[in-house]
């Protein structure tokens, strides 16, 4: 599968991810226990029909929309406005699920705040808003040296969140990405980066107290703890823990994404997260064709994807992704 798969699996799945998060937003994880997320349904907790996404997949596309065309953080400012105020990129037409620390940040946007001081930098202002509509970044970024990469994550998170401890969760994010993009399996992409990430934040001076938060990470093995020690509220460190764990611990596009949502809480992020990267790894023919077909808007998601593709990959030179130890899905 070529690498045009790759930016169609990273789009959808993170669509559909969300998508099958919205209606049980908020439920807890004995509840889902009792009755589990099997495939996409309509409506529940936000009344809204089969195949719509949230907050998390239109910010995502706003991104992505930059990406595609002339990427600045002021173009990228001026889709979450217009997201905000004109329904763009939303599913059905209405902004129906947003953030307080992310409304705040669009709304100074909106003031003329510029793009790297409009998030809040605050040690409480370190929701998930940043890292779950991150995922299209790792194509404009992915060849550039790893301090380029920093600073321009950093500028993208810092519209909506600006603390450090945000910043640092969508680096990794993004860096476990780049590490599949590189043909790394899953398992090799998670030992790498506890190789690079700890000592590369050692050069930025970086208080202590911050990188050590992730330690479960960066230090631990985070696929042998047991699902009672994932958490998966909207705090952007557990939904970053909880991607990994779905990731590590399953080996389909279907599974982990299912995994995710029936962690409970904030689901329809979680899923959107675990997603991006799952499509990424699995590419767009591992998502299920029947699932692809519920989602609103899925023919112009397909034209985001084949733009994106256009402006940040199409004269890369083929390369592979690992799966399982056999290289079996080629990307162009």
């Amino acid at each position: 599968m070529k690498l045009l798969g790759a930016v169609k699996g990273t789009l959808f799945g993170a669509a559909i991810g969300d998508a099958l998060g919205v209606p049980v937003e908020f439920m807890g994880r004995e509840q889902l226990r009792a009755n589990p997320v099997t495939g996409p349904v309509g409506y529940g907790v936000h009344e809204q029909p089969l195949g719509t996404f949230s907050d998390d997949a239109s910010m995502t596309f706003c991104l992505a929309e930059a990406l595609a065309g002339d990427f600045t953080p002021e173009n990228v400012a001026k889709n979450f406005i217009a997201w905000v105020n004109d329904a763009y990129w939303t599913a059905g037409g209405n902004v129906f699920d947003i953030g307080r620390t992310t409304f705040k940040a669009i709304n100074n946007l909106y003031r003329g705040v510029s793009p790297e001081s409009a998030g809040g930098k605050g040690v409480h202002d370190n929701g998930n808003g940043s890292l779950m509509r991150i995922s299209p970044l790792v194509f404009y970024i992915r060849k550039m040296p790893i301090r380029e990469r920093f600073d321009i994550i950093q500028k993208v998170s810092s519209m909506t969140h600006g603390h450090i401890r945000s910043v640092i969760a969508c680096f990794y994010y993004l860096e476990f990405m780049g590490q599949l993009l590189d043909g790394k399996d899953m398992p090799g992409a998670y030992k790498n980066l506890q190789m690079t990430v700890p000592d590369f934040l050692s050069l930025l001076s970086i208080d202590k107290s911050e990188t050590g938060l992730f330690d479960r990470l960066l230090v631990h093995d985070i696929q042998k703890l047991p699902e009672d020690q994932i958490q998966s509220s909207g705090y952007v460190l557990h939904t970053l823990e909880a991607a990994i764990w779905c990731l590590l611990t399953t080996d389909n596009y279907m599974d982990a994404v299912l995994k995710a949502v029936n962690l409970g809480d904030d689901t329809d992020t979680t899923g959107c997260v675990t997603g991006a990267v799952a499509g990424l790894y699995y590419g767009f023919d591992g998502i299920r064709e029947e699932w692809v077909d519920t989602i609103l808007k899925r023919d112009e998601i397909s034209d985001l994807a084949e733009r994106l593709y256009k402006k940040q990959c199409v004269s890369e030179p083929q390369i592979t992704i690992n799966t399982g130890g056999d290289y079996i899905r080629r990307f162009k």
